[in-house]
């Protein structure tokens, strides 16, 4: 009897005695693993699972965690400015001999699932993350509500030629939080404004007293 197993995004035609090198699993030398995702079992009376077989294994011996051969990976540009890159990568791997085939009773044998490392590393990690990502917009919460935030009764300063949200909040955070301020700028506060923000001239060259003159108004 053969069984067709699926692990690590692979395919393998295994008989009770095969040896294989599979991407790795969590699991040490000397363990039981039992592969669940079983597509087809044959034999005398062949099935085909859709897309796996109901309650059949393959259950095998974890013999050593190894490393596949080497592998070069190497890049060179053809250009005016040249360059090389060589890389070298060894995979991961399980070697594990096959014990048992089991067309039925899998789910019921209770021998450990053969689980890929990277599946409980991310699944480790999860729980980890949370906490940290919940901490992490917990201490944004009151910077993202201050930013939002305007002073009370301030006019919408938008309204002005040229300004957006981050100028507007400039401008709040220098004192000026409605249009009769503006309205009442005289040359001198013009000019001092025009240095305390970096405007460049943004006040004049935009006409913002004339405006806020009309926007007072309502």
């Amino acid at each position: 009897m053969f069984a067709v197993l699926k692990t690590g995004g692979k395919q393998y035609k295994v008989q009770s005695g095969d040896t294989l090198r599979i991407e790795k699993l969590a699991a040490d030398a000397g363990e039981t693993v039992q592969f669940n995702d079983i597509l087809m079992i044959g034999g005398d009376a062949p099935v085909v699972g859709a897309p796996f077989v109901a309650g059949a294994a393959v259950q095998a011996e974890v013999i050593d965690q190894i490393k596949g051969d080497k592998v070069i990976h190497f890049v060179k540009r053809r250009r005016k400015h040249s360059s090389k890159r060589t890389k070298g990568h060894r995979q991961q791997l399980t070697l594990v001999r096959v014990t048992d085939i089991l067309s039925s009773g899998g789910d019921t044998s209770g021998v450990k699932a053969a689980v890929g490392a990277g599946s409980v590393t991310s699944a480790a990690e999860a729980p980890a993350a949370a906490p940290k990502k919940a901490a992490k917009a917990k201490a944004e919460a009151p910077k993202a509500a201050a930013k939002a935030e305007a002073p009370a009764g301030a006019d919408d300063l938008k309204k002005l030629s040229g300004v957006g949200p981050a100028l507007e909040k400039k401008l709040h955070e220098a004192g000026v939080t409605s249009f009769a301020q503006i309205a009442a700028w005289t040359a001198d506060d013009v000019a001092a404004m025009d240095e305390k923000l970096s405007f460049k001239g943004r006040i004049e060259r935009e006409g913002w007293i004339a405006q806020a003159q009309e926007l007072a108004k309502g």
